[in-house]
Order: structure tokens, then sequence, then C-alpha cells
């Protein structure tokens, strides 16, 4: 990364993100982010989007965009936040790229603009104008490839929630599509205890009044929402 400053960008859209995650996973992984590398990112620094990530056409992106300045970072979970379109994402990619905006992707290291940086470096050294085309045409196949598999891990997880719904309402008496207890309260009690072991399940039990194993089963439900879209 270069010595400018360091802002981090949060994206959500869809009803169902606003409804269960919010920004607390993106949050998660930035605060992770930020301890890796010993690095604050004041709030100020911080934009979040509550819009399509179809197109740049954001109030807090384009605010974002507006302050930065050659040399500095920009920090995501992954590029579903930066972007949900491989073509308009590939093009703003390039642009903050050649303005030497630095792009950090959490979860996609591969297409984090070190990276890519590095990889330029080696064609241009070759001056070779075919290197520095097919070059692009990989960063561009990168960028799909990413964009593809965060789109199937989402679609697998919406599945595995739907199916599990299906399989359970008869056997507790919930009505159908209703979740039983995992309270959005507990929910965010959940993704803290996961990051932080100093929480108990003994405490969450009790501050929830659920069993054992029913907390347990909702503990592996966020697992898998954590490691999914």
């Amino acid at each position: 990364m270069g010595m400018g400053r360091t802002f981090a960008y949060m994206r959500i859209s869809t009803e169902e993100e606003r409804k269960k995650q919010k920004y607390t996973r993106q949050e998660f992984a930035i605060a992770r982010w930020e301890k890796e590398h010993e690095i604050e990112i004041p709030d100020r620094k911080v934009y979040k989007d509550d819009k399509s990530g179809k197109s740049f056409d954001r109030p807090q992106w384009k605010e974002l965009e507006s302050d930065l300045q050659p040399g500095d970072t920009i920090v995501m979970k992954d590029i579903t936040r930066f972007s949900r379109e491989y073509e308009k994402g590939f093009q703003k990619y390039m642009e903050l790229l050649d303005k030497n905006i630095n792009l950090v992707f959490i979860d996609n290291p591969t297409i984090s603009t070190d990276y890519i940086r590095t990889m330029i470096a080696m064609a241009e050294k070759q001056d070779n104008r075919i290197a520095r085309k097919s070059l692009e045409d990989t960063i561009e196949l990168l960028i799909l490839v990413e964009l593809d598999r965060a789109e199937q891990e989402r679609l697998t997880l919406s599945k595995r929630t739907r199916d599990g719904l299906a399989a359970s309402p008869n056997k507790s008496g919930r009505k159908p599509g209703q979740v039983d207890k995992l309270t959005p309260e507990l929910r965010e009690d959940i993704i803290r205890y996961l990051h932080d072991r100093s929480i108990t399940q003994t405490a969450l039990i009790k501050k929830h009044k659920i069993c054992r194993n029913t907390l347990c089963k909702y503990i592996e439900m966020v697992k898998t929402e954590q490691n999914g879209y």
C-alpha cells in the first residue's frame, strides 16, 4: 500500500441482508484487518451504502471517491461490496488503479491492488504491450471469477437457510418461515461470542433464557452465515 490515507467502505443492499446481517460481518472483518496491520481507521473515513452493487451510483461511494487522492487506500470485506457487475467493476477497478488508488479486498487478496501491481510491474519490465494487454485480461477474469464464486456461495447459503426452515416448523410448533428464539439481539451476541471468547455460552444461555442445545444449534447457523455470502 501507499503512504496515503486509509478509508473503509461497506455496502448492503437486499432486504434479507438488512434484516439479518446489517454491516456486522463487514465491521468485524475490517476491525480484524486494522488490528493485523496496526492501522486505525477513524469513523469519519468509514463510508456505508445501503444500495445495489450493480452500479456505482451510490451516495456514500461517490462521496468517498470525490475525497480520494493518489496513494489512498480503500479497505473492503470482499469484491461484492465494491461491485456486483463485473464489466463495470473492472472498468472502475482499472480507473482507480491508474489513479494510484489502492484497493484491499480482505476476502479476495488475489485481486487486491498490491498483488496486481506486482504483476503489472513484472509485465512492464518486459516492455511488452502484449504482456500488458494479457495482464488486463487476466485481471478482468479474476474479478469475474471472484464475483461468480461469491454469488454461488450466496445462493448455497440461501438454499441451506430455506431448507432448514422448511424441515423444522412442524417439529417445534413454529409458524412457517419463523426461526424460534433467534432474535436479532441473540444473533448479534453470537457474532460477538465468535470473535471474543471472553463471552461464555453460559452467559448467553442466562441472558436469552435458552437451553445449551438450542444455543449450539444457533451458533452453528450463524457460523454458516459468517462463512457464506
